[in-house]
């Protein structure tokens, strides 16, 4: 049968659209066209659009649209109460035989409902029908694969969730269902954000007399990931529902009715609420997601619903779990992590070796109190080189543990804890394990990718490999030291170290590393460095690389450490020295511990305890921490006594950034963009209202200072665009001296930049200015709140509003721009050795490397 067959069998609609509308104006346009422009007969297709009490243009667009519309369209109007009633409303204006819920700033594909209508008339007993969702991501403006892609992989398919266990149906938003088969289903407008739809799904399936599910790859549904995360879900993180009642009245509630019904909830069930809960873990397990950390009361809520629901699901639906990326921490925790009962994983996982000092890390996890733990090597009971226990916080608490050791790999190793042997396993969750020889120490962390590339290499050989290993290119660049900050910037312990090892160590091989052109490239070369600047992304660069005995720099990004460009080409030997770009104060943990990091450069007592101490959330001992300082700090040493009182002439007013606030970086690519709708957010509106105080303006020139502004280097692409008065100097990061910056200041206004940490090494006081504390402190941005808390720790007055700013920064300058004694103590005792040391001491870790 023809699809013109198939929708000519009946006058009223075949399908029926409610959506829900608020203030998306903006999208509604796009909508009406991808409606518009289907292939299937539009007199078939009811459209109901239900205005949720919008404060914008959206019910004028629906009312224009309706007056002209090919297809029936219906407007509803309510006062707002949430996407749920507005769904509601418009459910039961629905005529169709099949209804969907689009949201109205999504889009389809013009074959959607042509597609859905075939498939429908090839499957009669189907109830349910799930189309392909494909992420269109409005930052960058691409699209990308949707989570649940793989359950579209084999084509248009029907199965039954009664034996392909395995799949779960997509939401009511990207599905169709039949409306007889509805009857008093609604959705349930207390499963805010996150679960009205997936509730209403699971339910209807359990209701109705099959579950034969579709799932049609060729009917598109284009999701929109907004630029400013204002979408439902993507705010919703934050939502306190999403914690208190989601997990109780939906995931919890349907896994009782599921086995009041079926005397075991299904597996297909069980797997739509695993889906679920591991959003949950992936957002508290991101360094930066919408405040994704939730504590106190909140959390224990949380926790305790989050237990019950582990006792209901079965372990081998936990273990089997495949739909989405479920981590080996994250089954642990569901099936141990929330019992109280002792439990550890019944193997250990080597994954770090280091072949200079003979040494292999290893790890185990456990619940519950520190089991006994006994480690042999070559038959002989020894302790470890360096070991620690790291905690594993989830939702407000610790959750598991983890044992880390550095064992020697002169014998074979064996693990003894609780009284029972560990085997050694290669990954997490291991398909096996086995004993750990010397031998199989060495061939274990030779890395596949290598093995082949050797093997590959007999055949076709690589030109770079083979120009790498020739005599001359060795005798350049045999051990160097490859030192460097930023790809396209310097000027930062990267730049500093290099400069005193050309200074105080010429029998260094070091080399600095640059995008060729670039402002700091071209002041380097100035100053005489040229025969040892060595362009990023060049052929010399990667002849540089293949030999490197270490790779040095301030950063720790995936382009700087595995340079996508040399990995196709040998698998990294260099040693990594992280010497940072400032202070970490906050937990960092999530982000770092993935890290191949040799050497951790600290600066202060408090971070390296955070960092390095027993029971921190990092996976590092003090084999790699060492407490030497930034190397920027030997600078900065120099320039605070070189640069006092008058010279003191800024008001520097230097914020960090926000991970909400650009896209995610390009592979290989240390560069950001910001999105056009920068201007319109708080960051930008809070700090041009503060640079534009009269107050402000009049304190500097009454005291002969000179407000000056600073962004972060992920901000500087907005600078020249921002509205701000004449007398602001506007101040960037690219060729210049950015600690000559931080010595003429007067006093430093920022937020969250570990940048107060240099002004304070200087003893220039520091404003806190925090208007977003809440978001960010939750985890919005970059990590989580650490050890360092700001009015107990900070240098200087924390405020939330412009005017409580500016106060601040008056009452320091009235005090002849010095910090009040409070918080000239706490500088001290942050800071017990300021002797211009760093880069000697942090030249002797590097070294120590070498050394077995």
């Amino acid at each position: 049968m023809t699809v013109q067959q198939v929708e000519g069998r009946q006058a009223g609609p075949l399908f029926s659209v409610v959506s829900a509308v608020y203030n998306v104006s903006r999208y509604l346009e796009e909508f009406i066209a991808s409606i518009e422009a289907q292939t299937f007969d539009l007199s078939r297709l009811q459209v109901v659009m239900v205005d949720d009490g919008s404060t914008d243009d959206s019910r004028a667009v629906l009312e224009a649209w309706a007056a002209r519309a090919r297809c029936e369209v219906v407007v509803l109007h309510q006062e707002n109460a949430g996407q749920a009633a507005a769904r509601n409303a418009g459910l039961g204006h629905a005529t169709g035989e099949w209804l969907t819920f689009t949201d109205p700033d999504d889009t389809v594909n013009a074959e959607y409902f042509s597609a859905a209508a075939r498939f429908i008339d090839e499957h009669p007993s189907m109830t349910y029908l799930c189309t392909n969702t494909i992420l269109r991501m409005e930052a960058t403006n691409t699209l990308e694969r949707h989570p649940r892609a793989v359950m579209f992989a084999r084509g248009d398919q029907m199965v039954d969730l009664d034996v392909e266990t395995s799949v779960i149906p997509n939401s009511t938003t990207t599905s169709l269902m039949r409306r007889d088969l509805i009857g008093d289903l609604r959705f349930n407008p207390r499963l805010r954000p996150n679960f009205e739809d997936g509730d209403l799904a699971i339910r209807y399936l359990m209701a109705a007399p099959t579950r034969h599910v579709g799932f049609l790859t060729s009917a598109e549904y284009y999701y929109r990931k907004r630029a400013d995360q204002s979408s439902t879900l993507q705010t919703g993180v934050s939502f306190a529902g999403r914690y208190a009642v989601v997990p109780r009245e939906g995931y919890l509630a349907l896994l009782d009715d599921a086995e009041k019904q079926f005397g075991r909830a299904p597996n297909w069930v069980q797997n739509h609420i695993l889906y679920d809960l591991s959003w949950y873990f992936s957002s508290e397990d991101a360094m930066a997601n919408s405040a994704s950390a939730i504590e106190g009361e909140l959390a224990e809520t949380f926790r305790e619903t989050l237990g019950e629901i582990a006792r209901r699901l079965s372990p081998d639906v936990v273990d089997s779990f495949s739909i989405r990326k479920l981590r080996p921490h994250w089954r642990d925790i569901l099936l141990h992590g929330l019992r109280d009962e002792p439990w550890h994983t019944p193997y250990a996982v080597p994954d770090k070796h280091d072949h200079a000092k003979g040494l292999v890390r290893l790890l185990y996890r456990y619940v519950g109190h520190p089991p006994t733990e006994a480690l042999v090597v070559g038959g002989r009971r020894v302790e470890p080189e360096f070991g620690k226990t790291r905690r594993i916080d989830f939702f407000g608490a610790t959750l598991m543990w983890e044992r880390v050791l550095w064992a020697p790999t002169t014998g074979t190793i064996e693990l003894e804890v609780a009284g029972t042997r560990l085997e050694l396993a290669e990954t997490w969750a291991p398909r096996r394990v086995r004993s750990m020889s010397p031998g199989g120490v060495r061939k274990m962390f030779r890395p596949t990718r290598l093995r082949r590339r050797e093997a590959l290499d007999r055949i076709v050989p690589d030109p770079v490999r083979l120009a790498a290993a020739r005599g001359p290119v060795r005798r350049e660049f045999g051990g160097a030291w490859v030192l460097m900050d930023r790809i396209h910037d310097a000027n930062d312990s990267g730049e500093i170290l290099f400069r005193w090892l050309r200074e105080h160590r010429p029998d260094v091989n070091a080399w600095f590393v640059l995008e060729k052109d670039t402002p700091d490239w071209k002041r380097l070369k100035a100053e005489g460095f040229g025969s040892r600047l060595v362009a990023h992304g060049s052929l010399r660069w990667k002849l540089l690389m293949i030999n490197a005995a270490h790779l040095v720099s301030s950063h720790i990004d995936a382009p700087v450490q595995r340079p996508p460009a040399i990995l196709k080409h040998v698998e990294p030997r260099w040693k990594f020295t992280f010497l940072q770009h400032g202070v970490i104060k906050d937990d960092l943990s999530r982000w770092l511990n993935a890290k191949q990091m040799d050497v951790f450069v600290t600066s202060t007592p408090g971070e390296y305890e955070s960092i390095a101490g027993e029971g921190s959330p990092y996976v590092f001992t003090d084999k790699e921490v060492a407490l030497t300082g930034l190397p920027r700090f030997d600078r900065l040493f120099e320039k605070a006594q070189r640069i006092r009182g008058d010279g003191c002439d800024l008001i520097l007013v230097a914020p960090t950034w926000r991970n909400w606030l650009v896209p995610p970086l390009k592979p290989g690519s240390q560069r950001r963009v910001i999105d056009a709708q920068f201007f319109e957010t708080e960051y930008a509106k809070a700090w041009t209202a503060f640079l534009r105080s009269a107050e402000l303006a009049e304190l500097a020139q009454r005291t002969g200072r000179r407000v000056a502004f600073l962004p972060h280097p992920n901000i500087q692409p907005v600078l020249g665009k921002m509205d701000l008065p004449e007398s602001v100097l506007r101040l960037s990061f690219d060729g210049a001296d950015v600690q000559e910056y931080f010595a003429r200041s007067a006093v430093m206004v920022t937020d969250y930049s570990s940048m107060a940490f240099n002004a304070a090494y200087m003893d220039r006081p520091v404003v806190y200015f925090q208007f977003d504390a809440q978001r960010v402190m939750a985890g919005g941005h970059v990590g989580r709140a650490g050890y360092f808390q700001y009015p107990r720790d900070g240098f200087g007055p924390v405020v939330e509003d412009v005017d409580a700013a500016v106060a601040a920064v008056v009452d320091i300058a009235e005090n002849g721009y010095a910090a009040r004694p409070v918080f000239q103590e706490r500088i001290e005792a942050t800071f017990p050795m300021r002797d211009g040391g760093c880069c000697a001491r942090v030249t002797a870790a590097i070294e120590a490397l070498d050394r077995r």
